[in-house]
């Protein structure tokens, strides 16, 4: 396939924009997005599940840690100052950090490998999906979420699902041993603990949406970023350097305060968590301390604690809260993730053009070139778009005409098999355009879009598609295109990497490029969409006299065009009155 499925550059422009989706009530869109974080989950899960158990494994070892301390220190302050004893205290504390720094590294590998498979797996469904349905979103929104917001997933799913199931059993399992001493420490951890996941909660909304717009801000920017590249000669040729740089920093200067927006948030709410936790572990010591020295009396199940267990409390007292402080932290990771999988579950929803077949290379469609039309609507989000009738054989030409929004994109997008019918029928080289041959009649076919969009390959690989074609074939090409000038100027001649928007050459120079490349992939119809457009006149004969000399060496042309010259340069012309349906 020859430049044809690629949407926002090497494809068509049809009239195609997304539809607005409707508003959506909170209920179903909180339903839609947990069915998206499940989606994206659900193939890691078992990963995650074996990392929390891990986890939470590694969790419950410092209360024997804590109770090895706790011996050991009551033992010396009773007078038992054997090695032995010390030695074993030592021992068992060393053992379980051991297993626990084993268990909390297998923990870390799963969750990274969760992490890296899901960011892999939804950045190629996302640019799999765009890149294949024309109508979608443009590149620089695609761009920035496969690039920018897919890494923001990692911190959601190494932190925060296992800081859930942390949460869910070590703090309850903390308590009962706490209650198991003492019930006034109990009901110190049991008051101090809910007022954290409480508090983490309502900060959560405020970190959910300063997230959200942080996210757009960002697409925002990379829009603007796109635009601006692809302007960036028409801005130096308008002096207008000076303004897109203001816009920048009008830009930066949004984003700026839409991060900080939230880093205060993640500041404040850890101040006021820590300060929770500090206030309950400074209850729990109080009481321990008063309890110790004889001041405090009730409290505990029996006769008073001991030093033993008063040791041990302090110790598990900072634990309890541990898990709830993980989850405080990972929840702002979570409102980061959310964000994302808003905007994936968005762009995944949003209505958009279906491709006919797959979009990938396949042999050409056998059987000599005709194009016949009969009847053909578009189907387009929201609405259809009625095409001409028209026949069209090898080494003919076609111009389609009428005024903006009639469907002269459309059509040759339609033609491409990058738009399906509603009604009508579309059959190429005598037979049916559908989904078992759209894939090898786009092997015949070459495009000429409105903005051409190069890879970042060298000049002369993407002129060749990658096949080998000597000097001299390379120059003919050129110079049917009236493009060798383009090249020969060119600081690194065919080696050149023009980059996405074609620095160094002019649109006419670039639609003039791909004149030369369908010369060289043998293209047998050539669509053109609106070839001359922006073009000063000189520039646009050039292109029409590029396109005649290659109907000339026997391919078709179908170009869609406001410019009566190149029009009146075809063989034929259809004009194109009809409006679109709503």
């Amino acid at each position: 396939m020859q430049d044809v499925a690629l949407p926002d550059g090497a494809g068509l422009e049809p009239e195609t924009a997304q539809a607005v989706p409707e508003a959506t009530p909170p209920g179903d869109r909180r339903a839609a997005r947990a069915a998206m974080q499940a989606r994206i989950i659900a193939p890691v899960k078992p990963l995650l599940r074996r990392a929390g158990l891990l986890s939470i494994l590694s969790g419950l070892l410092w209360p024997v840690q804590a109770a090895a301390i706790a011996w050991a220190v009551s033992g010396w302050a009773g007078g038992a100052l054997a090695l032995e004893r010390s030695l074993w205290a030592a021992g068992i504390f060393l053992l379980c950090g051991l297993i626990r720094a084993g268990l909390d590294r297998v923990a870390g590998g799963l969750l990274y490998r969760a992490a890296d498979e899901t960011i892999a797996r939804e950045r190629e469904g996302l640019i799999g999906r765009e890149a294949r349905r024309p109508g979608g979103a443009g590149s620089a929104a695609v761009a920035a979420l496969a690039v920018q917001k897919l890494p923001l997933l990692h911190p959601w799913i190494t932190r925060y699902h296992v800081a859930m199931l942390r949460t869910s059993v070590i703090p309850l399992v903390y308590l009962a041993v706490a209650f198991w001493f003492s019930w006034a420490i109990g009901v110190v951890l049991l008051v101090a603990g809910p007022l954290i996941p409480v508090f983490m909660a309502l900060v959560g909304m405020a970190a959910e949406d300063a997230s959200r717009r942080q996210m757009d801000e960002i697409g925002d920017m990379n829009t603007m970023l796109m635009d601006r590249l692809s302007a960036l000669l028409d801005i130096r040729l308008l002096g207008a350097r000076a303004r897109a740089a203001e816009d920048f920093e009008t830009r930066a200067d949004r984003l700026r305060e839409k991060t900080m927006a939230v880093l205060r948030i993640a500041f404040l709410s850890s101040t006021v968590l820590e300060l929770f936790a500090a206030i309950g572990v400074a209850m729990v010591a109080v009481f321990v301390g008063f309890t110790l020295l004889g001041e405090v009396g009730w409290g505990s199940w029996g006769n008073g604690l001991t030093l033993y267990e008063g040791i041990f409390l302090l110790l598990i007292a900072p634990e309890f809260f541990q898990p709830l402080r993980d989850l405080a932290a990972a929840w702002h990771d979570r409102a980061s993730g959310v964000s994302v999988v808003e905007e994936l579950e968005a762009m995944d929803a949003a209505p958009r053009v279906a491709l006919l077949g797959e979009g990938t290379q396949a042999a050409p469609l056998a059987g000599p070139l005709s194009v016949s039309v009969r009847g053909g609507v578009a189907s387009l989000p929201g609405r259809a778009l009625p095409l001409p009738d028209l026949d069209l054989s090898a080494g003919q030409s076609l111009a389609l005409v009428g005024p903006s929004g009639v469907g002269k994109s459309t059509a040759l997008s339609a033609l491409a098999g990058l738009v399906p019918l509603v009604e009508g029928r579309i059959e190429v080289c005598g037979q049916e355009l559908n989904a078992g041959t759209a894939d090898g009649w786009r092997a015949r076919l070459a495009v000429v879009p409105q903005r051409v969009h190069f890879p970042d390959l060298p000049l002369g690989d993407w002129l060749s598609g990658g096949r080998a074609v000597d000097e001299g074939t390379m120059t003919e090409a050129l110079e049917l295109a009236e493009a060798r000038a383009v090249v020969d100027r060119l600081p690194e001649g065919l080696q050149t990497r023009l980059g996405e928007s074609g620095g160094g050459v002019s649109g006419g120079e670039a639609r003039r490029l791909m004149i030369a490349r369908a010369v060289l992939q043998g293209a047998d119809l050539v669509l053109a969409d609106e070839p001359t457009a922006d073009l000063d006149a000189l520039t646009a004969d050039r292109v029409t006299r590029a396109l005649r000399r290659l109907q000339g060496q026997g391919a078709a042309l179908i170009v869609a065009t406001h410019d009566p010259a190149l029009a009146g340069a075809m063989d034929a012309q259809i004009v194109m009155t009809g409006e679109a349906e709503a």
